[in-house]
């Protein structure tokens, strides 16, 4: 005995230190941890006053006294005070949870005369007496949950208008909340999570004149006993809620037995051990209209047959997370009226166990069934008949189920052919690979096919969709492998009206015929996240009802390059009816001019998380319905007017963060001044629209932006356009003369020609008499050929040459030759290429004489013809001459074009008939 008292007295104190530090630890947490979040003031919107989270001990006596709601929760409230609450007298909700109140003060009700709910949640109202509530009669909603209450005479007697009560969590040992009558208007009541383990057949006898009273929760009870009459009070129970309760088979069947002279409509049971269904477990509700039955949660394995052949009356019947391991022909035997059957992760799979079985027929009872659910739900395959006799099927969804399904062939549900009415199947998530042709043929007035979420790795030819002759959606996004549509994909589909094929494509879409063209009436196509690079202009032919694209997270940067080998795709041209389009992150640097062109329908557009930084000032012209814009996360500058009024003079809201904005007056005052005065929702506009340059706005708002600044520029406008407008012109000007000058030298030659007359008769007879020869050529052996195809054909009977080869007099000196005729010619030309520069003769006399001439006679007679580019020093070397020697039109070049050889010939008559003189 010592010992287990000295055991005991260790036990003793060690549970009183371990208490006292979880109470410092707690107070630490209460008094330094939340401070932080406190807030300084009540939001008022409208009526109605938002206080909770302030760490208030009294109730605020500033606020308006109109207001009607009043939320005080979440503070250190120890006692509400009536007369704190005198001066708003309109109230009429107020929430005072999460304090520690300890009593409901008398003449509350008083003090605020309109209230009708009253919220006291976890507190610490422990003793209820009858003042505390006595003129409470408007009250109809009170909340007195997580308290720890203890009735003192008939506390509710005075809240005669009440409908519904909420003493959940306060380790109340009793149901019965008075000793007679009272709450005559109450419809709820909600008992759960006391410590309540018998209903006696006298606990809601205070209910027996509650002719409203409709639900009644239970959950979470520790019953153990049901005594014959317990309901009898509240014959008029329609909704009861007993999940939680650990209803072994006995007392579940006494409680179905104590529930037959009710008006039971809606049970709930989830999660409360019905492991096995047996025949006998429901047979005391044969006598109510049932109509409303959950029993998820059960880790149920085995369903009797004809254990629910008691509810006729049965329209909705939840099986969700049990662990059925067999469904036979008979499991649902007398469900003849229910709609709606939910097996959400009710058949299961264990860790040793096998798949469970759906036998054939399992459904076939269910004559009336709308809905069937089955996701998440593990059998062991969908035979042939598996879904047969389902007349009034409207939806089955099948969605992540595990069944073995790999491909879908003609006969995968063929059970379904029965089942005219058949509306929407979803086979998310189910593995498949393959569809096979006429996969959907027996569902004929199908509506919604959902396959998202598969494997699907194959081309679609179309023939996998003949006989949906009804079909509106087609969802195949998020699909683990790879679909390559063809032209034919969607031939057998005229009827669509929503495709979704996101995360689920081959990158290729530039066949043709485009395989859209036969939707005529699609009103939505999601082709994003499949790195689609290539498409043709004709994407979205015949698609004139088209309202919103989705084309985000692919590569479309190319498409819209004016580089791009044919010009940019204008996909959008024949979609003149989109109202949503979506462009985010598709790497754009560009976007056309006319890609947006028509689209005066649209109301959303995003191209958020690409690469713009410049975009056309009509690029926008045509979006007078555009409400949302989103360019968020691009390379944006500036925002100015001339590209963005039309967009945002009607915007409802705008998305333009996170741009590296140059906060300029020419890239940024028309914005800064529009989101000063515009009523378009931005955002966050003051903290994330942050300007990139100059240096003085870094890292600050656009907001900061100071628009005086700009005035000063005013005067400058115009010398800064005169200035632009003359470097402007230079730089044609000098491009002009570079590439066309010989063209304009040309003309200009003959303009001059034409109007000096340089050629005159007077000129001519002094010429004639004075020099015999228009020009003595000195050429090298090998531009003989040249010499003879390109310059004797300007010879005529006025304008003739000297060549040694063909004018030299027969057996006269070859130096006396050269020096007489020389003499004897107005001009001397020099066929210059490095052929001449290497010929001794020409060099060694030729030109000395040339030149020795041209210093004697004091005249400029000599003309360079140019066969090759032959530099200066050359020149030098050689003939002892340099091209600063002679005037620039006495060098003539010959061109490489054969449309520049009329010039050359112009530039060189011209060199032969300028004057001797030296100027």
């Amino acid at each position: 005995m010592m010992i287990a008292d000295v055991f005991g007295c260790h036990e003793r104190v060690h549970m009183a230190i371990w208490n006292t530090t979880l109470r410092l630890l707690f107070f630490c947490m209460w008094v330094l941890v939340p401070s932080r979040a406190y807030r300084s003031e009540c939001r008022l919107e409208l009526r109605k006053a938002d206080c909770s989270h302030m760490n208030l001990n009294t109730i605020p006596q500033d606020l308006p006294e109109d207001i009607s709601v009043l939320d005080v929760s979440h503070n250190r409230l120890v006692e509400l005070k009536p007369s704190s609450l005198t001066r708003y007298h309109s109230l009429e909700q107020l929430d005072a949870s999460y304090n520690n109140l300890k009593v409901v003060p008398a003449g509350l009700c008083q003090a605020t005369p309109e209230l009708w709910r009253l919220t006291l949640r976890h507190n610490e109202v422990h003793l209820l007496q009858d003042r505390d509530l006595r003129n409470c009669t408007r009250l109809i909603h009170l909340d007195l949950s997580d308290n720890r209450l203890r009735l003192n005479g008939e506390p509710f007697s005075g809240t005669e208008n009440l409908a519904w009560l909420d003493v959940s969590r306060n380790k109340l040992t009793t149901a019965r909340l008075g000793s007679r009558p009272q709450l005559p208007r109450l419809e709820t009541l909600v008992l759960a999570g006391n410590d309540i383990t018998d209903l006696k057949m006298d606990d809601f006898n205070f209910l027996s004149e509650s002719s409203s009273f409709r639900t009644l929760a239970l959950s979470s009870l520790p019953l153990k006993k049901v005594e014959r009459g317990c309901f009898k009070p509240i014959a008029g129970l329609q909704d009861l809620v007993l999940n939680g309760c650990k209803l072994n088979p006995t007392l579940m069947a006494s409680l179905c037995e104590e529930l037959s002279e009710t008006s039971l409509r809606n049970l709930s049971v989830q999660n409360t051990q019905q492991v096995i269904l047996l025949t006998s477990t429901f047979k005391g509700l044969d006598k109510t209209n049932l109509t409303i039955l959950d029993l998820s949660n059960n880790n149920m394995y085995r369903i009797t047959d004809g254990a629910f052949q008691w509810f006729p009356m049965l329209e909705y019947l939840s099986l969700e997370q049990n662990n059925i391991k067999h469904l036979t022909n008979s499991t649902f035997l007398g469900l003849k009226s229910l709609r709606k059957l939910n097996l959400q992760s009710a058949l299961a799979k264990g860790h040793t166990s096998p798949l469970p079985v759906i036998d054939d027929f399992s459904f076939q009872l269910l004559v009336k069934l709308e809905y069937l659910y089955m996701e998440k739900t593990s059998f062991r395959e969908i035979t042939e008949n598996i879904f047969y006799g389902l007349p009034c099927l409207r939806e089955l969804n099948l969605g992540w189920s595990s069944t073995g399904l790999k491909t879908v062939s003609n006969t995968t549900f063929a059970s379904l052919k029965g089942s005219p009415l058949l509306q929407t199947l979803n086979l998310t998530g189910m593995g498949i690979k393959t569809l096979g042709p006429g996969a959907f043929s027996s569902m004929g007035n199908l509506k919604t096919l959902v396959l998202s979420h598969n494997y699907i790795n194959q081309y679609l030819t179309g023939e996998e969709f003949q006989g949906l002759n009804s079909i509106q959606e087609i969802h195949l996004s998020f699909n683990q492998q790879m679909i390559t549509l063809m032209s034919t994909s969607f031939i057998h589909v005229p009827t669509l009206r929503i495709l979704m094929l996101g995360h689920a494509l081959s990158p290729n879409l530039e066949m043709e015929p485009s395989p859209f063209r036969l939707l005529v009436n699609l009103t939505v196509l999601d082709l994003s996240n499949n790195n689609i690079a290539n498409i043709k202009n004709g994407l979205l032919d015949g698609l004139q009802h088209l309202s919103v694209l989705k084309l985000q997270h692919n590569n479309l940067a190319r498409v819209w390059k004016n580089a791009n080998p044919g010009g940019p795709v204008l996909f959008l041209r024949n979609a003149q009816n989109l109202t949503v389009l979506e462009l985010d992150y598709n790497g754009l640097d560009e976007i056309p001019t006319m890609a947006f062109q028509g689209l005066s329908q649209l109301k959303y557009l995003s191209i958020s998380g690409n690469l713009l930084n410049f975009l056309h000032d009509s690029i926008f012209d045509d979006l007078w319905s555009l409400r949302f814009l989103r360019l968020q996360k691009n390379l944006l500058t500036s925002v100015r007017q001339e590209t963005f009024k039309v967009p945002l003079s009607n915007l409802t809201e705008l998305f333009m963060d996170h741009n590296p904005f140059d906060c300029t007056c020419e890239s940024i005052l028309w914005f800064y001044s529009w989101l000063n005065t515009t009523n378009t929702s931005v955002p966050d506009r003051a903290k994330i629209y942050i300007c990139n340059t100059p240096s003085m706005y870094f890292n600050r708002s656009v907001l900061d932006f100071n628009p005086e600044s700009c005035k000063d520029l005013v005067p400058f406008q115009a010398v800064y356009v005169i200035t632009s407008t003359l470097v402007l012109g230079l730089m044609v000007i000098a491009f002009l003369v570079h590439f066309q000058g010989w063209r304009i030298q040309f003309y200009w030659n003959i303009l001059v020609n034409r109007t000096i007359d340089i050629n005159d008769s007077r000129f001519k007879r002094l010429v004639e008499c004075r020099y015999e020869y228009k020009a003595y050529v000195v050429h090298a052996q090998q531009d003989k050929l040249w010499v003879e195809r390109s310059l004797l054909p300007l010879e005529d009977k006025d304008f003739k040459f000297f060549l040694e080869d063909r004018d030299a007099m027969p057996g006269c000196s070859t130096l006396e030759t050269i020096v007489d005729n020389m003499r004897m010619s107005r001009k001397i030309i020099f066929v210059v290429t490095e052929a001449l520069l290497n010929d001794p003769w020409c060099r060694q006399f030729k030109a000395h004489h040339a030149l020795h001439q041209v210093m004697e006679e004091n005249r400029d007679s000599l003309v360079l013809i140019f066969l090759e580019d032959v530099a200066d020093y050359r020149l030098t070397q050689s003939l002892m001459l340099r091209k600063g020697m002679l005037k620039r039109h006495c060098m003539v070049q010959w061109p490489l074009q054969k449309e520049r050889i009329p010039a050359f010939r112009q530039k060189l008559q011209l060199a032969l008939a300028s004057s001797n003189r030296v100027s």
